[in-house]
């Protein structure tokens, strides 16, 4: 309740403060930022994955503009030589516009990045947007085979019948997280060991079937049931990676990274960064903490 507190107060302070407390979880307004970050990572071994802030787009002329954007991104990435995909949220492209639309965008994004021999994941937004969300990753795929990958929720109910019916049998690259929007009990589970059991579920379903899976969590627990799983199944530590967002639990990344596992950073920047910032601490009260260990540390 504390934490839920002090989240719904965040839009209210000042944006100044605001932007020192989530500079470590923001890159920056502009992609140098984003390039800067991630070649200060690599000596530590990461990858990444590169995230230009902003959704949910009202014309037409905004969602053109992110998908010159992202071509930018996979372009500059490219000349760095980095280790580095892109993900893209498909309101940002137009989706609750015009699929089509979004479509069109996503297609040039894809088919820029397979010529550079790079990956696009799209992301996974609230329910109404889950199966047009599948739908459209099912047809990039299609069309570009191996260079794009969606993201699966582990508290959504569907997400197991989703496996079965769409994931499992396309061998769909797969980021598999608990989920961050806010749902209603009838599509989500609320409780906090449910969606562990469901997480774990879920992933012992995809690495059985061979499904490249990003493992994104900061949950120490499901970081070690995951290693568990991967040993028991006689995967190598290379079989799937570990996803984490930039700035959250680094010695959790380097003991995963130390132990030979693949790690991917989600590297967000943008100049919708305050947005951004208000909205994850909103749906998701945890990471107050470490605002709060922030301004703590301030003053």
């Amino acid at each position: 309740m504390f934490h839920t507190l002090i989240a719904n107060t965040v839009p209210l302070m000042p944006k100044r403060l605001v932007g020192h407390l989530s500079r470590h979880y923001i890159a920056g307004p502009v992609l140098d930022d984003a390039i800067r970050t991630a070649h200060e990572l690599e000596s530590e071994g990461c990858r990444f994955t590169m995230d230009v802030l902003g959704e949910s787009i009202s014309r037409e002329s905004e969602a053109r503009a992110y998908g010159r954007q992202y071509l930018q991104v996979l372009d500059r990435i490219h000349a760095e030589g980095l280790d580095c995909n892109v993900s893209i949220k498909p309101t940002q492209m137009g989706l609750g516009l015009d699929p089509a639309l979004c479509r069109e965008i996503y297609g040039e994004i894809v088919s820029h990045a397979a010529s550079l021999g790079n990956f696009v994941r799209v992301d996974m937004e609230d329910t109404p947007y889950t199966d047009l969300t599948l739908e459209l990753q099912a047809g990039l795929e299609r069309q570009h085979p191996g260079h794009t990958g969606v993201v699966i929720q582990a508290y959504l109910r569907r997400t197991d019948r989703d496996l079965g019916e769409r994931i499992l049998p396309a061998k769909t690259n797969v980021r598999l997280c608990k989920g961050i929007y806010r749902e209603p009990l009838q599509l989500a589970y609320h409780d906090r060991q449910e969606v562990r059991d469901n997480f774990l579920h879920l992933l012992r379903r995809l690495l059985e079937n061979g499904n490249y899976v990003g493992i994104a969590t900061h949950d120490k627990v499901l970081v070690e049931g995951a290693r568990q799983l991967i040993e028991e199944l006689g995967l190598p530590p290379t079989a799937c990676e570990f996803q984490m967002l930039l700035g959250v639990l680094p010695d959790l990344r380097r003991e995963i990274l130390a132990a030979g596992h693949k790690l991917r950073v989600y590297i967000p920047f943008g100049e919708a960064w305050f947005a951004y910032s208000t909205r994850r601490l909103k749906e998701n009260p945890s990471l107050v903490s470490h605002f709060m260990l922030g301004l703590f540390r301030k003053h």
